[in-house]
């Protein structure tokens, strides 16, 4: 899967949680609270589902989860 094709299906979950927010020019999810807790762990789960990773609580931070495009790194990065 290519990294354009995880943001595809990342954006796809996102906007399975909520569709009313513009997940693609957001770069600040986490940062601007844009995410509530309830979402942050609706989406942990989706995504260790859809990409077969394990997201543990270190790698639970803002930066991992501030834009698609740094969901999609650090699942990169966990494929490993």
């Amino acid at each position: 899967m290519t990294k354009e094709d995880m943001k595809k299906e990342i954006m796809n979950i996102l906007n399975d949680i909520d569709d009313s927010i513009d997940y693609a020019s957001e770069e600040h999810l986490i940062d601007d609270h844009i995410l509530d807790s309830f979402m942050i762990i609706s989406l942990v789960s989706e995504l260790e589902d859809a990409f077969d990773v394990r997201i543990s609580a270190a790698d639970m931070i803002a930066s991992n989860f501030n834009s698609v495009d740094e969901m999609a790194d650090m699942i990169l990065h966990l494929q490993k």
